[in-house]
């Protein structure tokens, strides 16, 4: 039976009312990118409230690895819930924070030993970062890429390289933050120290394995390690943000370790809390340990309904070998689309690592029109890039053959239509 069940016009009555109950009530900054409200998910459908079943290839951006109510996650979220929801590990400490801190230790690239600190977000994840990196390193300054996203903090936000719609009118943001184009040859990054920032003054250089919002963009073979080998010259720490990439979305648990590379400093997020909010950052010990007790933390980071979300997030990739699927899936995927990239010229470029995969289009209207297109046919996706000409896929790995091909035919009629 197809996944896709389209009873109502998009948006059906119900969802077109509470649309008009958001517009009152809900600030205009926050964006809705379709025009449905959810009532049900499971695995990679979503059922909106007149009773439209969607294929989700938006995954709640990227969150949603493993599978809505994936099962394990949500029998532990039970268990959970008759037990306690919050006390603040720093007041009461619980053993399921310490065990995904083991876990998370043992996971990262590289056998220098490790310790993680739980968060809330990736941009909460990110800000530690670097302040882990400025104190141990004793260095103000940070150097990012063009097209990077970080996240909607003030520092993350002076991280992150897109002006519209994140960063116009929130000025200032913090400073001693370096921009430099992603994929740039070792030695224009070196002549960086030369032109721009002193590399005795840079705690840190930050960088996506892939780049999550800046249009799924794959740097050079080789790069992120003639990077390592810079930062290691000059004794700069690799800060990785994996939140997006993070957790077999390109065929490893870690993006990075298609480099081989053990950075300094792993950032994690979206989907390793399967749902919840969760970020961390797990680092080389004798970095993590650099900074007193009381330095870190937060009420809420690591709670103890994520936390074990979060393990059985783990076990649920691990044993459904979601990194194999993975690399299935995106090959499905780069078949099909570099065959519409013959058919349609709209189609700039087709790219991605793993399941991570995207196409550009030629201009934002072109992919708006795209998604329209799909999500009044039952699949959403998500843009990305720069320029918001991207059209990314997402979808939860448990997605199955026959809904993968259900989606990429919706996006190939897509593609004729519009």
């Amino acid at each position: 039976m197809p996944s896709i069940s389209l009873k109502t016009p998009v948006p059906g009555p119900r969802s077109q009312a509470l649309i008009e109950r958001r517009t009152q009530a809900v600030a205009r900054g926050i964006s809705q990118l379709t025009p449905i409200f959810v009532s049900r998910a499971e695995g990679a459908v979503i059922e909106d409230v007149d009773g439209n079943r969607f294929l989700d290839f938006a995954g709640g951006i990227g969150c949603l690895n493993a599978g809505h109510r994936e099962p394990g996650v949500v029998a532990a979220l039970h268990a959970q819930a008759d037990r306690f929801l919050h006390t603040c590990f720093m007041v009461a400490p619980y053993e399921s924070y310490v065990r995904l801190a083991e876990k998370l230790n043992a996971l990262a690239p590289g056998d220098t030993p490790k310790k993680t600190i739980l968060l809330n977000s990736g941009a909460e994840a990110v800000e530690n970062a670097v302040k882990i990196a400025r104190a141990y390193t004793r260095r103000p300054a940070v150097i990012c890429f063009e097209d990077a996203f970080h996240g909607r903090t003030l520092l993350t936000l002076a991280l992150t390289s897109k002006t519209h719609p994140y960063k116009a009118g929130f000025e200032p943001f913090p400073g001693d933050i370096y921009r430099v184009p992603y994929g740039l040859p070792a030695a224009q990054l070196e002549d960086t120290f030369q032109r721009v920032v002193a590399a005795e003054s840079v705690a840190a250089i930050i960088a996506e394995p892939v780049q999550g919002e800046g249009g799924f963009r794959v740097p050079p073979p080789g790069w992120l390690a003639a990077v390592h080998r810079i930062c290691r010259r000059h004794g700069i720490l690799l800060i990785d943000d994996e939140v997006q990439t993070g957790f077999a979305r390109t065929g490893r648990m870690f993006a990075i370790e298609h480099e081989g590379i053990e950075p300094d400093l792993l950032v994690t997020a979206k989907s390793l809390g399967g749902g919840l909010p969760l970020g961390a950052v797990t680092g080389q010990a004798e970095i993590m340990d650099h900074t007193g007790p009381g330095s870190l933390g937060g009420t809420f980071g690591g709670n103890p309904m994520a936390c074990e979300a979060a393990l059985a997030v783990i076990q649920a990739i691990e044993c459904g070998r979601l990194c194999q699927r993975a690399e299935q899936l995106g090959r499905q995927f780069r078949q099909r689309a570099l065959a519409w990239q013959q058919r349609f010229p709209a189609i700039r470029d087709v790219r991605g690592l793993g399941a991570m995969q995207a196409f550009e289009l030629a201009g934002a209207p072109s992919t708006q029109a795209l998604t329209k297109y799909c999500y009044e046919h039952g699949l959403i996706l998500v843009t990305a890039g720069t320029y918001g000409n991207v059209v990314r896929i997402l979808m939860p790995l448990a997605v199955t053959d026959d809904q993968m091909s259900e989606a990429l035919d919706v996006i190939e009629a897509g593609l004729e239509a519009v």
